[in-house]
């Protein structure tokens, strides 16, 4: 069973008809039993990183999530999802994350500014596969592209975490991992082709 974390913020819709779409049967759940022994488990979230984080804690499922990353089990996070996964993020000030990877999700700095690029990032941006041999990555194309929506990004502790990166203004990471523990900063469910078959090796993993 794939499980989809329901807390109060996620773009849950879009992400189960992508799921659904390549033939996979997932489960909206807030059930803290049902998320810490589901086969995988899916945490999409769009919005600030403190709401997200309070939405698990309103629900009960911290703990839950926590449980399924360290299980050895696939573990995805999507977007705010994967930003989550983090020891912590900045985001209207500190606000502690999962902490199942280290590191932290940072603001998009003066670079950026530097070069009039806006903010919020929005739109479709080039990956390049730091990894490409990682199963998640199969048959995803080298200069390959993706839908974006963010102001923040992922700053691992760890540069091995990064398997795919983009550039806007400088280099950050696009999608990282860690044994079956992987978050993707961009929008797989909104990014044709490329995010299908991302989703579709998650299911397989």
């Amino acid at each position: 069973m794939i499980a989809v974390v329901d807390f109060g913020a996620g773009n849950l819709r879009n992400v189960v008809k992508a799921l659904e779409h390549i033939g996979a049967h997932p489960y909206v759940t807030d059930d803290p039993a049902t998320i810490a022994n589901a086969d995988r488990v899916v945490l999409p979230g769009v919005g600030a990183f403190a709401d997200c984080m309070n939405g698990l804690r309103q629900r009960g499922v911290v703990e839950a999530c926590i449980q399924a990353a360290r299980s050895g089990r696939p573990f995805l996070g999507i977007c705010v999802g994967a930003q989550m996964l983090f020891d912590a993020g900045e985001e209207m000030g500190e606000w502690p994350g999962l902490g199942i990877l280290p590191g932290r999700v940072v603001a998009f700095d003066e670079r950026v500014h530097a070069q009039r690029l806006p903010v919020p990032h929005v739109g479709w941006n080039q990956l390049r596969a730091l990894n490409p041999a990682h199963p998640l990555l199969r048959d995803v194309p080298s200069a390959a592209y993706a839908y974006f929506v963010h102001s923040y990004h992922l700053r691992p502790a760890d540069d091995s975490l990064t398997l795919v990166e983009a550039t806007y203004g400088y280099p950050f990471p696009a999608i990282v991992g860690r044994d079956k523990v992987l978050g993707i900063q961009f929008h797989p469910e909104k990014s044709q082709a490329v995010g299908l078959t991302l989703l579709r090796n998650f299911i397989t993993l």
